[in-house]
C-alpha cells in the first residue's frame, strides 16, 4: 500500500490511502497484503462458498458451519445467476468474519476422498488391463505375488481371451471381464 506524505514539515508521520495516520516505525502497513493478493484470497472464499452451495444437504450437515452461513448457502441454493453471484460473495464475506476456512476446506476434502480413491483403483485396474493384453508377463507375476489369493488361471485365459477379441475386431467382452476380475482384487 503507497504511503503519501503530507507537507508537515520535520515530522516522522505520514497520511496512508485508507485515511489513516501513521508513524514511519509503523509495520502494521508493511506486512498487509497487496489489493491482488486480496482478490485472489477472496476469489478462493468465493469458489469455497460455490462449492459449498452445491453440496447436498447430507453432505453440507458434515461440514461444520456456523448457523448463519449454512443460512446463507441454503439461500445460495435457491438463486440463480446473478443472486446467486451476490450470494457468493456474502457467504465469503461469511466464511471471513465467522468460520476457519482451513477447517472448511479440510472437511471438503475429506468429503472427496472417498471418490477419488475410487477413481485411483479404477485407473489402476485400467492400466493393469491394457498392460496384461499388450503382453506385460512380469506384470502378471507381480499381481500374483501382491494377491496371493488370484486365480492364476482365470488370469491367464481372461488375458488369452482379451487378446484374441482384440487381435480378431471383436466387442471386448473378455477385456471387460479382465477389468472387473483385476477391479475386485483391488477392492478386497
Amino acid at each position: 500500500m503507497a504511503k503519501k506524505r503530507r507537507g508537515f514539515s520535520g515530522d516522522d508521520t505520514f497520511f496512508d490511502e485508507e485515511g489513516g495516520f501513521g508513524s514511519e516505525g509503523d509495520d502494521t502497513h508493511e506486512e498487509a497484503k497487496s489489493r491482488s493478493q486480496l482478490k485472489r484470497e477472496m476469489l478462493a472464499r468465493r469458489d469455497l462458498g460455490e462449492a459449498l452451495v452445491e453440496l447436498s444437504a447430507a453432505r453440507l450437515a458434515k461440514i461444520p458451519l456456523s448457523e448463519e452461513t449454512l443460512d446463507a448457502i441454503h439461500d445460495g441454493q435457491r438463486f440463480t445467476r446473478r443472486a446467486l453471484k451476490r450470494q457468493l460473495t456474502r457467504i465469503a464475506a461469511l466464511i471471513t468474519e465467522l468460520e476457519d476456512e482451513a477447517v472448511i476446506r479440510q472437511a471438503l476434502e475429506q468429503l472427496y476422498q472417498p471418490h477419488r480413491e475410487e477413481v485411483r483403483r479404477h485407473h489402476e485396474a485400467e492400466q493393469w488391463r491394457d498392460a496384461l493384453i499388450a503382453g506385460d508377463d512380469a506384470l502378471m507375476q507381480s499381481l500374483v505375488e501382491r494377491f496371493p489369493e488370484i486365480d492364476r488361471q482365470h488370469l491367464r485365459q481372461l488375458t488369452r481371451n482379451a487378446i484374441k477379441e482384440s487381435e480378431r475386431d471383436k466387442p471386448p467382452k473378455s477385456a471387460r471381464a479382465l477389468y472387473q476380475y483385476l477391479h475386485s482384487l483391488i477392492v478386497k
